[in-house]
């Protein structure tokens, strides 16, 4: 035999190093990764009052800026009360035009009443006097009467004639000229010819 040695051959050798080699690349993407996260949740050391890095920083307003916010809401609200002044205004003068107008109105329908009661005295007034005229000429001798209502319009005869009983207007009509007894003939004839029929 020759007087070479043999190497005791390590078993499972390649099996530790890739372990290891696995192991330590594990060991590096966890800190590459957790690092970052790590800095985001806990602040360094003496900034505690800070935001973390990543979060925008926001800047308080500037004392110009708050004040050029207050005198624009001043302003606003100057502009709404002056706004709702002037709606006040205009709903007093409605009040105070409505109390007209009811007042106007309730002397409007005291003076409608008024008029139709006057009114309601003067027709009655009329068909009384009418009534009494009527009476007169049915009285009167057919003669006279037929002399009286020649010299009147023939409407204005008629209208009589048609209040009289019809035995006074026969003797009244009998004594009139043919002419006279015509034209009243035809406006009583007529009287009705406008009215409408059923």
């Amino acid at each position: 035999m020759t007087g070479k040695r043999k190497v005791p051959r390590v078993r499972g050798g390649a099996l530790v190093v890739i372990s290891v080699l696995l192991i330590g690349s594990a060991l590096v993407r966890l800190g590459m990764q957790a690092g970052p996260a790590i800095a985001r949740e806990s602040p360094v050391e003496g900034d505690l009052n800070e935001p973390a890095a990543t979060e925008p920083q926001r800047s308080a307003p500037s004392s110009a800026e708050l004040q050029t916010l207050i005198e624009a809401l001043q302003h606003r609200e100057h502009a709404l009360d002056t706004r709702e002044a002037q709606i006040q205004d205009r709903m007093k003068a409605l009040e105070i035009a409505e109390e007209a107008i009811g007042r106007r109105l309730e002397a409007l329908i005291g003076a409608e009443q008024r008029l139709s009661a006057t009114l309601a005295l003067a027709d009655g007034a009329t068909e009384e006097d009418l009534e009494r005229l009527t009476n007169v000429y049915e009285k009167m001798k057919p003669k006279q009467a037929a002399a009286l209502f020649e010299a009147m319009a023939p409407e204005f005869a008629a209208g009589f004639l048609a209040r009289m009983r019809p035995d006074s207007a026969a003797s009244v009509m009998a004594g009139l000229s043919p002419m006279a007894a015509y034209s009243i003939s035809v406006v009583l004839a007529g009287r009705n010819a406008s009215v409408p029929k059923e």
